[in-house]
């Protein structure tokens, strides 16, 4: 095989990291860049402790973002809120931040709570201090939730405040798929998905041959994945809720990187059943079988752009492993990428108008994006080994595997490089995240 497969052979056998219940989120750069904001306690008006603290979920939520900075509420002049009446503008004229989340959890029959929360513009009511105070009030909601919908809504409060304040589409309430490696289990190998943030992890299977390569459906409820269970590599799609599975191929030789189409009724996959690797689409329901590329080169790792009529995909046509568009109708293939030794392992963002890879100079893999428009290519990360990419629904954020102490982890940066993040797990090996659609 060349360069190619063996680059993608380190990736399946070298990658290595640690594993645990839940992400532990280390923001590592961007914070100063970020806007501020104000996260209130939300005020308990009920007997005994509070069920939990909601508040706690918003602040990290838009501090992991890159965009927004939660100042501390040491000091504040008010510490609570139960409404915007309550909200005295004169004794904050000297905050500077740019808006105050507050709110309030109370008792709504067994088991239910009323939430209710105020998104309050902070600049406005510095800049006018004789402001009605409905006016400052840029969003309020209300809803009653159970004990265990607490870390849901406040990521739906998140998602609420991140598109007010930022005019971009929240992606708060998503979820990431990855695969864990135990070495020494008799069941080393299982695919986990977990929100966002790393709670609420859960095992939708374990094997102990290798499984790779998660890939989720648009509607966010099934995952298409590679299985060496059969000592052999096949490809399966898995229901998350009912977690029934289907297989799709099970060719002679590789069966790898599927992909769902945006309307999520075919997968684009690599196949070499036939010779070398190439990239083939099968239909889930009939398994109908489309060949997309013939050449003597390695195709692999196709991604949809999001209007379902070309792929992305890597080759090794041009000599070297670099990034080329196939479009569907036609057949015919460009070449995307130039810069640096090598360019792979692409996906499209969300608006189908940039691209983010793992781009290889002078030996060292970095993430890098580039505007399809003006070509132009910025390097987003500078940890080791770095590889597969996978961006956030709202296009900001890219969660992408990373080497750190020697251990394989997780590691998330904003799509302008500013803002990173590391996501070291407990112990094994985690490797091949996927962010979600939106749920």
């Amino acid at each position: 095989m060349k360069v190619l497969g063996k680059y993608l052979v380190l990736i399946l056998v070298f990658c290595s990291a640690p594993v645990k219940a839940a992400l532990d989120i280390v923001i590592t750069e961007g914070v100063d860049a970020a806007r501020p904001i104000v996260v209130l306690p939300f005020k308990w008006e009920g007997q005994g402790p509070a069920p939990s603290q909601i508040s706690d979920v918003v602040t990290a939520d838009l501090a992991r973002s890159g965009t927004f900075n939660p100042i501390d509420t040491f000091g504040l002049p008010q510490k609570t809120l139960s409404s915007i009446s309550d909200f005295n503008a004169a004794s904050w004229k000297n905050v500077s931040a740019e808006a105050v989340v507050a709110g309030t959890v109370k008792p709504y029959g067994a088991g239910q709570y009323l939430v209710t929360f105020e998104l309050i513009d902070l600049i406005k009511a510095q800049q006018t201090p004789t402001a009605v105070k409905s006016d400052l009030v840029l969003d309020t909601r209300e809803a009653v939730i159970s004990d265990a919908q607490f870390r849901q809504y406040a990521h739906r409060i998140s998602d609420i405040v991140y598109e007010k304040l930022t005019g971009i589409k929240g992606a708060f309430l998503t979820r990431i798929a990855y695969v864990v490696v135990k070495h020494g289990d008799k069941f080393p190998y299982r695919l986990m998905i977990a929100d966002y943030d790393g709670y609420n992890e859960q095992m939708l299977l374990r094997s102990p041959e290798p499984l790779m390569s998660p890939s989720w459906s648009p509607d966010g409820r099934r995952l298409a994945y590679v299985s060496f269970e059969n000592k052999k590599s096949e490809i399966y799609i898995q229901d998350i809720y009912t977690q029934a599975r289907t297989k799709v191929t099970s060719y002679p030789n590789i069966n790898g990187a599927p992909a769902f189409s945006p309307d999520g009724k075919k997968l684009a996959i690599t196949l070499s059943k036939d010779g070398q690797p190439d990239i083939y689409i099968v239909d889930i329901a009939t398994k109908a079988l489309k060949r997309v590329t013939n050449h003597y080169a390695i195709d692999t790792e196709a991604k949809w752009f999001p209007d379902g009529k070309s792929l992305l995909f890597t080759s090794e046509r041009g000599g070297r492993p670099q990034l080329y568009r196939v479009y569907l109708d036609t057949g015919k293939v460009s070449r995307l990428t130039f810069e640096g030794e090598w360019n792979l392992g692409g996906t499209v963002m969300p608006d189908g108008r940039g691209i983010v890879f793992v781009n290889r100079t002078k030996g060292k893999f970095h993430i890098a994006r580039m505007d399809l428009k003006t070509r132009f290519m910025q390097v987003l990360t500078e940890t080791h080994l770095d590889e597969s990419p996978s961006i956030a629904p709202n296009g900001t954020m890219v969660i992408y595997g990373t080497t750190y102490q020697g251990k394989q982890v997780l590691a998330a940066v904003s799509m302008d490089g500013r803002f990173k993040a590391r996501l070291p797990m407990g112990q094994g090996e985690v490797k091949s995240p996927s962010w979600s659609p939106y749920l």
